[in-house]
């Protein structure tokens, strides 16, 4: 069973480390969180939680109050196939609720398949704004050789996710061998697809990978700063896109 508490003490900030370390592979030059910052951010009130099994830390999370009322979620991570992170979110959510928060915000990657579907499906978040370069050149074992672009996530915790309908759709960018192609984008309703595994692409094509991230960026992009929004992610595959 997965215990969920909030972290105080070096020993527990530098587990949480740990744990980021093991699944980004940071090194020292590029660290976005550490456990001096951790212990500032806990100590000033904000959101530095982990997560247990038995004695063994096999997630955590770190947030920060942000402008306009919500919590910004900087960095969740958690040990994958075991509703780690899931808890972790639900704990994040009951946190901010009981301050009178109603909204939380993240950012992730747009072609990250698990992520879409975990933050629109699992949980009901909602892209808003498309960041390209949000962080700049990253190094760590995960982002390292790509553009670090961005999708800006909204949890609502008040409101139900606006159901999504895929009918009629037209597909604004289709995959064909492995590659993005772009089709059409005069439906009302769009699907957006996104590679089956950018990180192992990566490693194995990064010019496809490339390809990817520039059909994506213009594409998806394109149709947030046109005003349209993403209602969805379909079949695990495609992002759901309704036009103003």
């Amino acid at each position: 069973m997965t215990e969920i508490r909030e972290l105080h003490s070096l020993e527990e900030f530098g587990e949480a480390f740990a744990v980021f370390t093991g699944i980004w592979g940071f090194e020292q030059s590029n660290q976005p969180i550490n456990p001096e910052l951790m212990r500032a951010l806990a100590h000033a009130g904000n959101y530095v939680a982990g997560a247990y099994e038995g004695t063994r830390m096999v997630g955590a999370s770190v947030a920060f109050f942000a402008e306009g009322g919500a919590l910004h979620s900087h960095i969740t991570g958690a040990v994958t196939g075991r509703g780690v992170g899931f808890a972790l979110k639900q704990h994040q959510r009951a946190w901010a609720l009981a301050r009178g928060i109603n909204r939380v915000t993240w950012t992730y990657d747009p072609l990250v398949r698990r992520n879409a579907h975990f933050n629109l499906a699992k949980l009901g978040a909602r892209p808003e704004e498309y960041l390209p370069g949000f962080y700049g050149v990253m190094q760590d074992a995960v982002n390292r050789g790509d553009e670090s672009d961005r999708l800006l996530a909204v949890w609502r915790l008040a409101e139900p996710p606006v159901p999504c309908t895929v009918e009629g759709a037209g597909v604004a960018l289709k995959e064909e061998d492995g590659r993005p192609v772009a089709g059409d984008t005069d439906a009302k309703v769009l699907l957006v697809a996104v590679p089956a595994d950018v990180e192992a692409l990566r490693r194995r094509d990064p010019g496809t990978a490339k390809a990817w991230r520039h059909a994506v960026r213009e594409v998806l992009g394109g149709l947030l700063e046109d005003g349209a929004r993403v209602t969805g992610f379909h079949m695990k595959s495609h992002y759901v896109v309704e036009r103003p």
